[in-house]
């Protein structure tokens, strides 16, 4: 149950802003404003960027504030990801809601390409990526290729000459972030769960309750460029028990459903089918949801 206000400031009102970026961050300031410099300086468009504000305890809200062009949300507690995205989500006033780790570089026009799938597309029914440069590769659908692995290693002058000459097609299964989708859609669908808080595998939860509501187009975005240094929040939290509780929802793995449903990280091929689960994958995830309540049943013991 979550124990803490969240206070809220919206300062923008700009109509010609294309998305609005939540961006949840957690005593991380100096890789936030990097992430917000990044926005700023190589975006093709103009967009809302609305910071959660996770504590602050090393000068983020100070900063936040001094700041007029960003909106904000603020909780005192770490609320995690869940209730940061959903809390921030609700000061959005363009059609597009963006999810960016703060511990993201976005590079050159990064926007650009995923405003002209965007417009391709011609609908709200999808969910696209953008593509991570990572220093050691986390899939299959990011680049390995290291230009720092902190902010005091980053080599931004050599990424910004090389990242669009790095290679990898359009890929499918769009999931974790930079990813954006469309405000009805994600109204639709209700944000992120927080049953998942404070996020482990709320990011495969999201795609099953798109997948759900009726979007089959989960493209990753290749023109469309990031740099991550690499999950920095994920390492300091106690982590939930997000497998078992994905099993538990949904009667599969998330394994199964980024494999067999997503097709995460194959080449793009086009809008995706419902895949046709053989009998051991029935039976594996009969056996899973077995252990998904023995596990639940340990947990809360």
């Amino acid at each position: 149950m979550l124990n803490v206000s969240i206070e809220s400031e919206k300062r923008t009102k700009n109509s010609n802003h294309k998305f609005s970026i939540l961006i949840p961050s957690w005593n991380n300031l100096p890789y936030l404003k990097l992430c917000v410099e990044s926005i700023r300086k190589n975006s093709f468009y103009e967009h809302q960027i609305i910071v959660h504000v996770n504590e602050g305890q090393d000068g983020t809200l100070d900063w936040i504030k001094a700041d007029p062009a960003l909106d904000y949300t603020y909780s005192k507690q770490n609320v995690g990801v869940c209730y940061a995205l959903n809390a921030s989500s609700q000061l959005a006033h363009t059609d597009y809601i963006l999810f960016i780790n703060d511990d993201m570089y976005v590079c050159p026009e990064w926007d650009l390409a995923l405003w002209e799938e965007i417009e391709k597309i011609g609908n709200p029914y999808f969910f696209l990526s953008a593509t991570a440069i990572e220093a050691k590769a986390a899939s299959n659908c990011s680049i390995e290729r290291s230009f720092g692995t902190d902010i005091k290693t980053f080599d931004e002058e050599r990424l910004l000459r090389e990242y669009n000459l790095l290679k990898l097609d359009d890929w499918s299964g769009s999931t974790w972030p930079p990813n954006i989708v469309h405000k009805k859609i994600w109204d639709l669908v209700g944000g992120y769960s927080i049953e998942f808080s404070p996020g482990m595998y709320s990011d495969p939860d999201f795609s099953m309750k798109l997948w759900i509501a009726g979007v089959r187009l989960f493209k990753g975005v290749s023109g469309s460029r990031v740099y991550h240094f690499g999950s920095l929040s994920v390492r300091r939290i106690k982590k939930n028990p997000g497998y078992y509780q994905f099993i538990a929802k949904w009667g599969i793995t998330s394994g199964t459903f980024s494999k067999h449903f997503l097709r995460r990280g194959k080449k793009y091929s086009g809008p995706l089918e419902d895949p046709d689960l053989n009998w051991f994958l029935k039976g594996k995830a009969f056996y899973k949801q077995v252990l998904s309540v023995f596990n639940k049943r340990n947990i809360t013991s």
